[in-house]
């Protein structure tokens, strides 16, 4: 059965509708901020989820899907490690940024932070960046094409933070999943690498 594909009106809506909710939790200051990202991603989850759902077989699970899941997000942990060195060594700004990342979050235990990043923010970020905002653009304008407009979005909409260094991080990293997702072709190894990266470098091993 061929896809139905998604309206550029519809597109557009969730795109508008992703820097509205990012601007609300990384620049309001109403709730918490873990809070707000996990309302935010999950919102356009169940968005983009009701526009196109995800067939089963991007969401296989294997032996093989596990371990890519698992190693990416330990390489991807590396290059954010000797990234802080790197940048800090060489801006001097970068300290106190990445500091002020880690800030936003504080004051919310981790036995709240860690399952929201396992099990809600993680997943649902890779459900409509990677599997539904991608997936649409690899198909209008091929796989380079698609890959590179999801990232420059997926950058743009942590401009709301005013943070060079949060911005930067956020181009490394999705540009890290698409290339997986874009060379895949199975979202669940993208959503256990972006799960477990993101609870290891916010809770477990944080770099600041």
């Amino acid at each position: 059965m061929k896809r139905s594909k998604p309206s550029w009106v519809l597109l557009l809506v969730t795109v508008v509708l992703a820097n509205a909710l990012w601007f609300a939790t990384f620049y309001l200051t109403f709730s918490t901020f873990w809070i707000k990202i996990a309302v935010s991603t999950s919102s356009l989850a169940a968005l983009s989820w009701w526009i196109r759902p995800i067939e089963r077989d991007r969401l296989r699970l294997d032996t093989r899907i596990l371990l890519i899941g698992l190693l990416s997000a330990v390489v991807l942990y590396l290059i954010f490690w000797t990234g802080k060195g790197i940048s800090s060594a060489l801006l001097p700004f970068a300290e106190r940024q990445i500091g002020g990342i880690y800030g936003k979050g504080a004051g919310t235990p981790l036995w709240i932070v860690l399952p929201l990043l396992l099990c809600i923010t993680g997943p649902c970020e890779e459900l409509y960046w990677r599997g539904f905002l991608q997936d649409r653009l690899m198909e209008c304008f091929g796989g380079l094409g698609g890959w590179l407009l999801t990232t420059v979005i997926y950058a743009g909409v942590h401009l709301w933070s005013f943070n060079f260094m949060l911005i930067g991080a956020a181009a490394v990293a999705g540009a890290f999943w698409g290339a997986m997702y874009w060379r895949i072709g199975n979202l669940l190894p993208v959503i256990i690498s972006h799960s477990l990266w993101s609870a290891v470098i916010f809770t477990i091993m944080p770099l600041s």
